[in-house]
């Protein structure tokens, strides 16, 4: 029997609910380390560049898996999938806090990371299958700012809690969360269980990738959503020590700036309704090229002015242009994702993994580049670099939104 409009409502609201506090817990967990980056690299004698790669060690191995766990969430059951990733990804995780040493640290973060491969990504395809597609782009911003929340939270409650807690507890504590999150996801599959389970076959899942990548706007997402995790996410791990660098703060002013960033994703969930119903998808673009160019700019002078002395201002002009970076990167992503579910519908996991796959190699690349940028050009010029590319990006996305999802 069909399901009512009332109750595929319920439904879509309880997705969003179990799943948006699935990745709420698991992106607090990631992004409570950011803060205190340099308090790690001080505790084990190294550089902040060198430790700034704890965010590489997370994403590459996130990217990589992503091949694997698609097809084996459209063979075995997403649901089932996400279940047991998070719970490994919560044992992980105290294995981070418990780390005795740097080495052991990168390898238990990676292990965090590929584990992590099996949740947002599959959390997507799920909503895929579940909502239809004309409520499925508002689904998914309200599903993206439970997510944000965790970034908020993370950023925050690291850095307020930062002397109360060394970095230990911090991860610790967010390991806690994702592992009773993952005891919720069981809960839920005992009340009701996925469909009977298919078969993994290699074959027929290496043809599927390879008619994905047959479809041009496939090829255009992917790209896309690259040039996002190396251009706004590869400066984050370097946010910390810039603020400190810059002489406007320590740890909780750099969680008030990830804070900042993480806030314009619910901002946007809260907007993204009316800016679809009246400006469309390629407008949205544009206009989100042109907001992330501007507060990377925003951030570059705000560098600018403290090499002059000039500091009256604080972290203020960071923390506002962190926002607004984030309603133009949020602004984007969510159209990418959303666009993305209906490229290859038959099997949505393999393709929002390849999605993910190519966001998280972006990522992992991110740190390496803007390392060599900082080093070769100081931030100031780096980040108008950033500027640049994320607004030719927005004006490319404006004409590639104008064509069918499946062309």
């Amino acid at each position: 029997m069909s399901e009512t409009p009332n109750e595929q409502a319920a439904r879509t609201r309880r997705l969003i609910l179990l799943y948006g506090l699935t990745a709420l817990t698991t992106n607090l967990a990631a992004r409570s380390l950011d803060p205190i980056l340099p308090e790690i690299a001080r505790d084990f004698a190294v550089s902040v560049d060198r430790i700034a790669l704890l965010a590489s060690a997370f994403a590459l191995p996130y990217a990589l898996i992503q091949p694997v766990l698609g097809p084996v969430g459209d063979a075995l059951g997403k649901r089932r999938v996400i279940a047991v990733a998070t719970a490994i990804t919560g044992l992980a995780l105290v294995a981070c806090a418990l780390a005795s040493n740097l080495g052991l640290l990168f390898i238990f973060r990676a292990v965090a990371g590929a584990a992590a491969g099996g949740i947002y990504p599959l959390v997507i395809a799920t909503f895929g299958d579940r909502v239809p597609a004309a409520q499925r782009q508002v689904a998914l911003s309200r599903l993206l700012a439970l997510s944000i929340t965790g970034q908020i939270g993370g950023g925050l409650y690291s850095g307020l809690v930062h002397g109360i807690l060394d970095w230990r507890g911090i991860i610790g504590t967010g390991a806690l969360a994702v592992f009773a999150m993952a005891l919720v996801l069981w809960w839920d599959l005992r009340r009701e269980p996925e469909p009977p389970t298919g078969r993994l076959d290699i074959a027929t899942a290496a043809r599927r990738y390879g008619e994905i990548l047959r479809i041009p706007m496939a090829r255009y997402l992917f790209g896309a959503v690259a040039v996002e995790g190396l251009f706004v996410f590869g400066f984050l791990p370097f946010l910390a020590a810039t603020i400190e660098q810059w002489r406007l703060g320590g740890p909780v002013q750099a969680g008030l700036a990830i804070g900042a960033f993480g806030a314009a994703g619910v901002a946007y969930a809260t907007i993204s309704a009316f800016l679809l119903s009246r400006l469309g998808l390629p407008a949205m673009q544009r206009l989100a090229g042109g907001l992330a160019a501007l507060g990377f700019l925003l951030i570059a002078w705000t560098g600018w002015q403290a090499g002059k002395g000039d500091v009256a201002l604080g972290v203020a002009p960071v923390v506002a242009g962190m926002f607004i970076i984030g309603l133009g990167y949020f602004t984007t992503h969510n159209s990418l994702q959303n666009r993305v579910t209906e490229v290859y519908p038959k099997a949505r996991g393999s393709a929002v993994s390849l999605h993910a796959f190519s966001f998280f190699i972006g990522q992992s690349l991110g740190p390496a580049l803007f390392g060599v940028l900082f080093t070769l050009l100081g931030p100031g010029i780096a980040l108008v670099v950033c500027a640049a590319v994320m607004l030719a990006l927005g004006l490319a996305l404006s004409w590639v939104m104008r064509r069918p999802a499946r062309s």
